[in-house]
């Protein structure tokens, strides 16, 4: 099994930053690899829906209403990544998500394979 400990969330003011940090770890043993790493995102009613993702070649992928204001950034010897969240709006208000695709671990000597794994979340908010 694979853990994902998001930190970073927090009160900010329209226009302003912040950055999450999605860290993931192997329960049972240490991680070889992440393939795709994703930030979602979630409000009240609503679907969760997809940020931005990474794969393991640094290839990113955003949605179109963060681009040009969010960048997505991958440590591939911790098995982290970053959202740097720029000139954010109201409607940025949410629960952010870490998930970690095909996530490789050693469970003694066998590596196995953590298909789809969640964070718990962390909350922003964005208002005056």
């Amino acid at each position: 099994q694979v853990q994902l400990v998001e930190s970073g969330g927090g009160a900010v003011q329209p226009g302003g930053s912040l950055r999450l940090s999605c860290a993931a770890s192997g329960i049972s043993g240490r991680i070889f690899s992440i393939d795709v790493m994703s930030w979602y995102r979630q409000t009240p009613g609503n679907e969760r829906e997809l940020v931005a993702s990474i794969n393991g070649e640094a290839v990113k992928n955003y949605a179109d209403f963060v681009k040009g204001r969010f960048t997505i950034s991958r440590d591939n010897a911790k098995h982290t990544i970053y959202l740097h969240m720029n000139n954010l709006k109201r409607e940025d208000t949410a629960i952010y998500s870490c998930h970690a695709n095909n996530a490789l671990y050693y469970s003694g000597d066998f590596l196995r394979n953590a298909y789809d794994s969640w964070g718990q979340g962390t909350q922003v908010t964005v208002s005056t």
